[in-house]
């Protein structure tokens, strides 16, 4: 996934789907806009993005429910038909079955998984690790081809009880779980990660390491050379904030400076 021309991994954030909160009850205006971002994405050559029901706030812990998973298949399967990218899915909060069931599904190529190793509290409350079970769901269903990403250390959690074990031993474990590549974030959306424990990383461990958060235009040039990849989404979007629309504008600056 990961050559130099596709290091950037653009997030889709999916307005409110059916059931939560926020949904607005149009499912055809979320589909459109979904694709009508991929195509800002796909136009400036960036090879891989990745949906997200982040507007789905309060998140569900570990099960999003059907009306979630189907409707987020359904754009996943469009983007994969309509471009050339590589397409995966979060769903949110550690649906992490759900998303590997709704990529398989839809032909996509990865998911990002939270919770994979490790206890933490997250603002859903207590999440466990769920490498062994998420997979033996892989090999049940057929999905072998899927990338695992997994968070370590995530952002939006306390890891007061893991504070014993280093960034560096839980990549290990990730990756000693069968981790498809381990996602370093800094501690909420946009905020950049620590450049100094993704350099502990490097060399030390032979999945990818890929930023999840708060890489920008002014920080990208510190950050790429010691990453696999980046996850883009605030940086992407009009004034810098993931909750509004994405600018075709700074995804073109954006890249030029990658190029």
């Amino acid at each position: 996934m990961f050559e130099t021309e596709n290091k950037i991994i653009a997030m889709v954030h999916l307005d409110a789907l059916p059931g939560t909160p926020k949904y607005g009850g149009n499912v055809r205006r979320i589909i459109d806009r979904a694709l009508a971002e991929t195509e800002i994405y796909s136009a400036v050559g960036i090879g891989n993005i990745m949906i997200e029901n982040m507007h789905d706030v309060p998140y569900l812990n570990r099960d999003a429910g059907h009306e979630i998973s189907s409707i987020m298949t359904l754009v996943l399967y469009e983007i994969v038909t309509r471009f050339p990218v590589k397409a995966g899915i979060q769903i949110l909060a550690g649906a992490n079955k759900a998303a590997l069931a709704a990529a398989h599904s839809a032909g996509a190529s990865f998911i990002r998984a939270e919770g994979f190793v490790f206890s933490h509290v997250a603002d859903e409350g207590m999440m466990n690790s769920d490498a062994g079970e998420l997979l033996r769901y892989r090999k049940n269903i057929g999905a072998d081809n899927i990338k695992i990403l997994t968070d370590i250390k995530k952002k939006h959690s306390s890891h007061s009880i893991t504070s014993d074990v280093s960034i560096l031993e839980t990549a290990r474990a990730a990756e000693f779980f069968l981790s498809d590549g381990v996602i370093v974030t800094g501690v909420a959306t946009g905020s950049e990660p620590s450049i100094e424990e993704i350099k502990m990383l490097r060399g030390k461990i032979s999945i990818p390491i890929i930023a999840g958060s708060g890489i920008t235009s002014k920080n990208a040039a510190g950050f790429l050379p010691f990453i696999d990849a980046a996850i883009i989404g605030s940086e992407f979007k009009t004034d810098g904030k993931w909750y509004n629309s994405v600018d075709r504008e700074r995804v073109r600056t954006f890249m030029e400076l990658v190029k």
